[in-house]
């Protein structure tokens, strides 16, 4: 077998269609691998059209792939929202991870999609992390593992990939690796009671994907992010857990690689790590860089050739057990209904909290408009929450930026109930000292450990979300959820 640089590598695509320039580009390194995002996505018959040009240019060995997590982590909004992982530990039914999971793959498998980027298998022990948060099941080992598995059987039943994320773990870090480079200084004994718990049963289930951490684990590697160690990727888990699956890279154009290493030194050092596929993001420049210096590496022997051999056949045999074939979803409107009971059944309560009275004199306290942030789409800005409240009380909205000061002793003499919203992923400054009568935390659930208040959290600010918040304003949802992580969990001062 003859290996090309192009087989080793994932790429992104400028647009909502296969331009013939980036289609020339793709057949011409033979690129097989292609990450979607929300640049690409339009409508769902343009995505399916997209896909069905993918496959008809990289052929039958295709891996079409995107980040379907639920939650904030979407690309595709004419679809229904899929609860957030935060809010499936909640509920801690594995069955319906199992039932939600199915139902998103149902999605995907729509328009000819054959690789998830999900789940986390994060154990977010970190209440300060800067991009996990809600998007993990949880702050306990065995919570974050049983969900994650049922997660994958569920995605791999309706006939999609599933890749694990992020090996050996992204819970425990204040830095985000898309703007830093994190290091975790835990001993081995730790991250084997924590971190790597999920991962090893992963490993023991057979699931078909792990995805790759930009992080330093100095137990495991003192030197190298597990992106780029072969300890980690070779050693750990290859040689010492038995690993026989894909290993595929995050995103090299993030920080925490882009940053400190070369775009081409990297790739060919994940791929001598271990890694069977790099995320070769960007721009094309990144891409033809990338490509260079593996396809040198390759010549020059640096490379392996059995071990890169070995890295085609797995990705082959990954596309093969996954076609990226469009086959219709039959069950569209009972997802739908799947989904939105699964946001209700989600929902936790802190404190003595208690909805105002049908009627009463309320002054919502929201954020003017939150941005998107990295992976996760924009959040819910106060207009849209004043929208969906106004039919149910005497309404007065309190709009608040990134340079607001509220004043809370004024606030609570004007004798309105004061509801705050939070939808972000971070507590603004001037929310410093809040004391409303009720706070819906409705994306950040820890900034319930911030605002001494009674406090209803849904775990994303979805529609889906955002519909279980009023109906239990209404008192028609009893909550059923449990806090999925220690409601004493110590904050970063």
């Amino acid at each position: 077998m003859t290996i090309q640089a192009g087989h080793l590598m994932m790429v992104d695509l400028p647009g909502p269609t296969l331009d013939e320039d980036t289609a020339a580009h793709l057949r011409a390194h033979q690129i097989r691998a292609v990450c979607l995002f929300g640049k690409n996505v339009q409508d769902e018959e343009q995505l399916r059209r997209l896909c069905h040009d993918l496959r008809e240019v990289m052929g039958e060995d295709a891996l079409i792939a995107i980040d379907h997590e639920g939650g904030a982590i979407l690309r595709t909004p004419f679809w229904p929202a899929p609860p957030s992982a935060m809010s499936l530990g909640a509920t801690d039914d594995v069955a319906l991870t199992r039932d939600v999971n199915e139902a998103l793959a149902r999605q995907l498998r729509s328009v000819g999609i054959n690789w998830n980027f999900a789940p986390i298998m994060d154990v977010n022990t970190q209440s300060a992390n800067p991009v996990i948060g809600v998007r993990a099941y949880g702050a306990d080992p065995a919570l974050v593992t049983r969900h994650a598995l049922a997660a994958c059987t569920g995605q791999e039943t309706e006939g999609v990939a599933s890749c694990v994320k992020h090996f050996p773990g992204h819970g425990d870090t204040h830095q985000d690796s898309h703007l830093a480079l994190p290091r975790v200084d835990r001993a081995r004994s730790e991250l084997e009671t924590t971190e790597l718990v999920p991962f090893r049963a992963a490993v023991q289930a057979g699931v078909p994907a792990v995805m790759t951490a930009h992080i330093i684990y100095s137990a495991l590697d003192s030197e190298h992010p597990a992106t780029l160690s072969r300890p980690v990727l070779t050693g750990l888990l290859r040689h010492e857990w038995g690993y026989d699956g894909v290993i595929v890279t995050d995103s090299m154009g993030m920080k925490a690689i882009d940053d400190h290493y070369g775009r081409g030194e990297a790739a060919v050092m994940s791929l001598a790590a271990g890694a069977d596929l790099v995320m070769a993001l960007g721009r094309r420049e990144a891409q033809l860089a990338t490509l260079s210096s593996v396809e040198a590496a390759l010549q020059d022997g640096t490379l392996d050739s059995g071990n890169m051999e070995r890295s085609v056949q797995r990705l082959s045999r990954l596309a093969q057990q996954y076609p990226a074939q469009a086959e219709p979803d039959a069950q569209r409107s009972e997802d739908a209904a799947l989904f939105a009971a699964a946001w209700k059944r989600g929902l936790v309560t802190v404190g003595d909290a208690a909805p105002p009275l049908p009627g009463s004199r309320v002054t919502l306290i929201a954020r003017r408009e939150e941005a998107r942030e990295n992976v996760s789409e924009a959040g819910l800005p106060a207009r849209a929450l004043a929208r969906a409240l106004a039919p149910l009380y005497d309404l007065r909205v309190l709009e608040y930026g990134e340079a607001t000061e509220l004043d809370w002793t004024d606030l609570k003499s004007e004798g309105r109930f004061l509801l705050l919203a939070t939808a972000g992923r971070h507590l603004q400054p001037g929310l410093t000292g809040a004391r409303p009568d009720l706070h819906l935390c409705l994306y950040n659930a820890y900034s319930v450990l911030d605002i001494p208040a009674p406090a209803l959290l849904s775990f994303g600010a979805q529609p889906g979300a955002l519909e279980a918040v009023v109906d239990w304003l209404r008192g028609e949802v009893q909550v059923s959820g449990t806090l999925p992580f220690p409601a004493s969990q110590s904050r970063p001062t």
